[in-house]
């Protein structure tokens, strides 16, 4: 009889070992397994955020409002014409004459037209003395080069998908920083960092003459 309840306790003994070792490899499997998954989950997520940051590098395209930034300028170009149409009319001129407004190297505005030379001298006075018209003439002489350049190599990217590194080193990824005046900024700075061939090959090398009945 005790031979018996020996062996019943042995029996027992062994048996609990066994469940023993069967739940730590379980608890150890499933450990392993949640491991495996947490892992995968994070390269896939690694993979998504990777994928979608080239995505995102990939179809990026600065959205300039070129039509708005003509909007801006717009009024300039009114005062700067207007003020024209009256001088040729003031002095008794042909309104169909054509007039090129520049500055010379002192800032002063000079005028390229076929006119007698007394006449052209007193309505350069006139333009030197009229600061709604000068002040309005010097921001185009700004602004306009930069939103010319930038539209003429819109029209060409529209047209054959030619990618351009200067208008791509004016332009912020950031909307709200592709005003005309930002714009306009960073193409001032541009000419005065880039090479004179890249200059020269942008456009960006005349100096700004406003063009009336031209």
């Amino acid at each position: 009889m005790s031979l018996l309840n020996a062996l019943n306790r042995m029996s027992a003994s062994l048996q609990a070992a066994a469940d023993h070792r069967t739940q730590r490899q379980a608890a150890t499997d499933k450990a392993q397994s949640k491991a495996t998954d947490t892992a995968a989950d994070n390269s896939s997520g690694n993979t998504d955020s990777v994928t979608l940051s080239a995505e995102r590098a990939r179809v990026f395209k600065p959205q300039l409002k070129i039509q708005h930034y003509k909007y801006d300028i717009g009024q300039d170009h009114a005062v700067v014409k207007e003020t024209l149409r009256h001088k040729l009319a003031e002095y008794e001129l042909n309104p169909a004459t054509r007039i090129g407004v520049e500055k010379d190297p002192g800032g002063k505005i000079t005028l390229n037209a076929r006119m007698p030379d007394a006449v052209r001298a007193r309505i350069e006075q006139d333009l030197n003395n009229n600061q709604q018209f000068k002040s309005a003439f010097y921001r185009l002489s700004v602004n306009e080069p930069a939103l010319e350049f930038v539209d003429n190599v819109m029209k060409l990217n529209h047209a054959y998908g030619v990618k351009n590194p200067l208008l791509d080193s004016i332009t912020s990824e950031n909307e709200q920083f592709n005003g005309l005046q930002d714009l306009v900024h960073r193409y001032d700075t541009l000419r005065r960092n880039v090479s004179a061939q890249q200059v020269e090959a942008a456009g960006a090398s005349k100096p700004y003459a406003f063009s009336y009945n031209a």
